[in-house]
C-alpha cells in the first residue's frame, strides 16, 4: 500500500474513535440520546414546509410529535420528494438536499431517498462505531486496502433541469464529508466500475482488479451470492486475468489455484455480508471457502436508515444516528427503550434527510440488550404476504418454517424459498425453489410446518392450494431475479417471493417435481 494509502487508512480509523464512543455511552441511555435528538431535529426542520405544516415549534415531546405527525410509507413522502427533484428546497427539511438515492427494496418501484448533510454523518456515525469495533475484533483490517461494494451498476441521473441529481458519483458518497475522501484512497477497486453496463465486463473487471491486490484485507458486499458471482467471473477468466498482473502475483495465484479463493488473499482478514433468512446458507458457504478469515454478518442496513450495527457480538440499534420508533402487532408505537425481548415488530425511523416516521417496512424481533438498548434480528418484510386463496403466508412465518426445516443451517441449500404459481387451468400453489434438488421427504415436512397456519392448512385440506412442487434453478442466488444486476444492491434476501408465476417456477427453472402428499 502507497505511503498516502497508509496515512490515510490511519486517519480513517483515527477519525471513528468519536463516533465509537458516542455510541458506547448511547447503550446505557437510549431514552435520553433518542429524545435528544428528535428534540434537535425537530428544531432544525422547524422552519421547512413539512415542519410549519405540522407545527414543529410547538412539539414538546414524543407524545406531542405522535399526535401531530402521522405515519407515513414513501408513497406519502413521494409528493414532497418530486418537489424536491424539481429542485425545491426547504421543503421536507431545512438543510440543503444534494442528492437523491435511489432504491428499489424489496420488492415495488424505485423509490428516492432524499440525502442531505445530517443524513450523510448518520451514515458515518454508524459506519464509524462498528468498524471501530471491527478493528479491534481484527487490527489486521488496517494493513491494506478494502473492497466495498454498495450500489454496482448505477448512474447518476440529473433527472429535470435545475433539479436535484438522483443517484450519487461515487459509494464513498453516502459517508460524505472528508470520510469520502479517504475512503476513496483505501478502495481496491475504484467506485467508478459500478457505471460499467455490461455485467460480464463489470464482473471480470472487478475480479481482476482484486486479484491484483494481495494485500486486500477486507470484503464488505450486500448478498453473499455477490461474492461468489465475483469468484465465478475470476474462474471463468482466470487465464486473461493472470497474464494481465505481475509476474509474482501471477505466479502466487497459480500456487493457489483456481479452485481455492481462500488462499487468493493470504492477507485477507474479514468478510462481511448479509446473514439473515435467506441468505445464512449464503454467508456459511463463504465461510467454508473463506475458513482463516472472519465472516460478520451485517447489521440490518437500508437506503433510509442505519438500523442495527454489529457491535461487541450483537446487534444493538443505530442509537446515535436516528429517531426510532417500533410498531407492535396491535399498531400502537414504542420508543426504543420501551420494546421488550422476544417482541416482534415493524420499524418507524425518522431520519435526518426528511424522512419523517417513515415505515420502513421491516419486521424484526428484539433478542436482547446491550446496556438499555434493544438488539435485533431482522425477521422479514413487512406486509410480504402471499394470499392465493385465503392463506396469507407471511414473510416471517415463512422464516421460522425453513429454520425449524432446518436447525442450525445444516443441510440447508444455499438458496430456498417459496413462489405462489397459477396455472391457465386454475391450479394453484408454491414451488420450494433452491438451487439444489430436495428429497420429497423435506418438502412434505416443510408442507406440514407452513400447515401450522390454520388458512394454510384449510386450503391444503379442501384442494384450493395443490401440494408443494419444487423448483431447481441452478444458479438462483437473488430470489426470483438471479440476473438483474441493477438490483444487487437493494435486495435484502428474501425467503418468501410475492410475484405469482404462471404455470411455472418462472424463468431459469430447469426442474420441477411435485410432492404427492
Amino acid at each position: 500500500m502507497s505511503v498516502a494509502a497508509a496515512i490515510a487508512q490511519c486517519l480513517w480509523a483515527t477519525g471513528n474513535v468519536p463516533s465509537a464512543v458516542r455510541f458506547a455511552r448511547a447503550l446505557g441511555n437510549p431514552e435520553g440520546v433518542q429524545e435528544r435528538w428528535l428534540q434537535r431535529r425537530l428544531r432544525v426542520d422547524a422552519e421547512s414546509e413539512f415542519g410549519r405544516e405540522h407545527d414543529f415549534a410547538g412539539i414538546c415531546n414524543r407524545r406531542d410529535f405522535v399526535r401531530r405527525v402521522p405515519l407515513r410509507d414513501w408513497q406519502e413522502h413521494a409528493g414532497w420528494i418530486e418537489r424536491i427533484r424539481g429542485g425545491g428546497q426547504g421543503v421536507l427539511t431545512s438543510e440543503r438536499v444534494g442528492h437523491l438515492a435511489p432504491t428499489s427494496g424489496s420488492s415495488g418501484a424505485r423509490k428516492l431517498i432524499p440525502f442531505n448533510a445530517s443524513l450523510h454523518r448518520a451514515f458515518a456515525c454508524a459506519v464509524g462505531a462498528w468498524m471501530w469495533d471491527l478493528i479491534r475484533l481484527e487490527p489486521g483490517i488496517l494493513g491494506g486496502p478494502a473492497y466495498w461494494s454498495i450500489s454496482p451498476l448505477a448512474q447518476v441521473e440529473e433527472g429535470v433541469q435545475g433539479g436535484v441529481p438522483v443517484g450519487f458519483a461515487e459509494d464513498a458518497d453516502y459517508l460524505g464529508g472528508w470520510k469520502a475522501g479517504l475512503t476513496r484512497l483505501l478502495m481496491a477497486v475504484p467506485s467508478g466500475i459500478r457505471h460499467e453496463r455490461n455485467p460480464e465486463v463489470f464482473w471480470r473487471r472487478t475480479a481482476s482488479l482484486l486479484l491484483e491486490r494481495r494485500d486486500l484485507r477486507l470484503i464488505s458486499v450486500w448478498h453473499p451470492s455477490f461474492l461468489d458471482l465475483i469468484v465465478d467471473a475470476a474462474r471463468r477468466h482466470w487465464d486473461g486475468i493472470l497474464d494481465g498482473l505481475s509476474a509474482p502475483r501471477a505466479r502466487d495465484l497459480r500456487a493457489a489455484g483456481e479452485d481455492n479463493p481462500g488462499g487468493w488473499w493470504p492477507s485477507l482478514r474479514v468478510i462481511s455480508a448479509w446473514g439473515d433468512l435467506a441468505a445464512e446458507p449464503g454467508l456459511r458457504e463463504v465461510a467454508r471457502r473463506f475458513p482463516r478469515c472472519r465472516v460478520q454478518a451485517k447489521g440490518l442496513l437500508a437506503t433510509e436508515a442505519v438500523v442495527t450495527i454489529p457491535w461487541r457480538g450483537g446487534y444493538p440499534l443505530a442509537v446515535t444516528s436516528h429517531y426510532f420508533e417500533f410498531l407492535t402487532p396491535g399498531g400502537d408505537a414504542l420508543a426504543a427503550h420501551e420494546v421488550e425481548r422476544g417482541g416482534t415488530y415493524e420499524v418507524v425511523v425518522t431520519n435526518g434527510g426528511g424522512l419523517w416516521r417513515y415505515r420502513l417496512g421491516d419486521m424484526v424481533e428484539c433478542t436482547g440488550f446491550l446496556g438499555r438498548t434493544p438488539t435485533l434480528r431482522f425477521l422479514g418484510r413487512a406486509g410480504n404476504t402471499s394470499d392465493l386463496c385465503g392463506e396469507k403466508l407471511a414473510e416471517p412465518f415463512v422464516a421460522a418454517c425453513l429454520g425449524e426445516l432446518w436447525p442450525e443451517g445444516a443441510g440447508r441449500p444455499r438458496v430456498a424459498f417459496l413462489r405462489p404459481w397459477l396455472s391457465s387451468g386454475g391450479g394453484r400453489g408454491y414451488f420450494v425453489v433452491t438451487d439444489e434438488v430436495l428429497g420429497e421427504e423435506v418438502i412434505g415436512r416443510l408442507d406440514a410446518l407452513l400447515r401450522r397456519n390454520p388458512h394454510y392448512d384449510l386450503a391444503r385440506r379442501l384442494g384450493q392450494l395443490e401440494p408443494l412442487r419444487i423448483g431447481v434453478e441452478p444458479n438462483a442466488g437473488f430470489p426470483g431475479r438471479p440476473n438483474d444486476l441493477r438490483r444487487l444492491g437493494d435486495v435484502k434476501p428474501m425467503v418468501l417471493d410475492s410475484v405469482v408465476s404462471e404455470g411455472g417456477a418462472g424463468e431459469g427453472c430447469v426442474e420441477e417435481k411435485v410432492n404427492k402428499n
